[in-house]
């Protein structure tokens, strides 16, 4: 199938041609979404799961098979409300299992659900007995650890929402055992989330249109932050004029982090040099590796698109 080619490569360094062939192009697959988010490949079957989230509706696309809904609602299916801005799914990931984890805006909650049978069980909806604002975004360890970002982009009215029961906006870990720990309260919007190959660093970015950044935890043998410290400033490219806000990210097995950002996806070393951005010419919301491994989809605002790298994801 012959696909509309969108976009282009902004090559900012000559390291970007071990990322990224010279004739790469960036091809949309579909379209027609209000805010496309959580791309996740399914290597079982070949397909990728990503989501509408304030249309409701999460998607399935292949190859062979185009588009399709997987499953709609997605997320909130109780009686009609204006409660929630974006009441779908949001960050997805499969854990060793094969369940799709999910952060469930409408439900404020972490969700596992079973692929074959779409059966949803929720994991966790609470910090200390107060429900948590809406999960954006999560990275699963080795170890089964869950990690994850709680802002209030779920919510009407997001920080003002009535419906909130945190006066903060949270990052947490998800322990194998269930217990769980928070790990920052500081952030203004936390959003996207990555751990680095050895997981020993944990990569956070922050939405905030005044401070838009990433920050980087190094992480103890336990998984938990021994020191925090700002990763990249995203501001010049806002003030620039880049679509777009910090948001979802991934890495390669070379460590480079694919974080969407000002512009489209910023390509930056594991020293934090931009080598380069994705632009589709819209806002990206997320980014993940899929097909062989060597495939990067892109969530980016009404559309779904991918482009091939020369790299492996990190998941592969």
């Amino acid at each position: 199938m012959t696909y509309p080619i969108v976009g282009r490569i902004h090559r900012l360094s000559p390291k970007l041609d071990a990322v990224i062939a010279p004739d790469a192009r960036i091809q949309q697959l579909a379209d027609g979404f209000i805010w496309s988010e959580g791309p996740v490949w399914v290597r079982d079957g070949g397909y990728l799961v990503f989501s509408d989230v304030p249309g409701n509706v999460m998607y399935r696309w292949s190859e062979t098979d185009g588009l399709s809904e997987f499953l709609n609602p997605s997320g909130y299916d109780g009686p009609p409300t204006d409660a929630f801005a974006e009441p779908g799914q949001n960050g997805m990931a499969l854990d060793a299992a094969g369940f799709l984890l999910a952060c469930d805006h409408g439900n404020r909650a972490l969700a596992r659900i079973d692929l074959k049978t779409k059966k949803k069980t929720f994991v966790i909806d609470r910090w200390r007995g107060k429900r948590f604002n809406s999960p954006n975004d999560l990275a699963v360890a080795k170890s089964g650890a869950i990690y994850f970002t709680d802002p209030t982009y779920g919510l009407k009215g997001r920080n003002a929402s009535p419906l909130r029961e945190l006066d903060f906006n949270g990052v947490y870990r998800l322990r194998p055992d269930g217990g769980l720990d928070l790990l920052d309260a500081d952030l203004t919007f936390p959003n996207g989330i990555a751990l680095s190959p050895d997981e020993r660093r944990l990569y956070v970015s922050v939405s905030d249109p005044d401070g838009p950044e990433l920050v980087v935890y190094d992480l103890g043998v336990d998984g938990l932050p021994t020191g925090k410290e700002l990763f990249f400033d995203a501001m010049p490219l806002r003030v620039a004029g880049g679509p777009g806000l910090p948001d979802g990210m991934c890495l390669d097995t070379g460590g480079r982090l694919y974080a969407t950002g000002p512009g489209g996806v910023l390509v930056l070393t594991p020293e934090a040099e931009l080598i380069g951005v994705i632009e589709t010419g819209t806002a990206i919301a997320n980014c993940a590796f899929g097909e062989d491994g060597s495939t990067l989809f892109l969530a980016s605002n009404h559309t779904l698109a991918r482009v091939r790298l020369k790299t492996t994801g990190l998941v592969w």
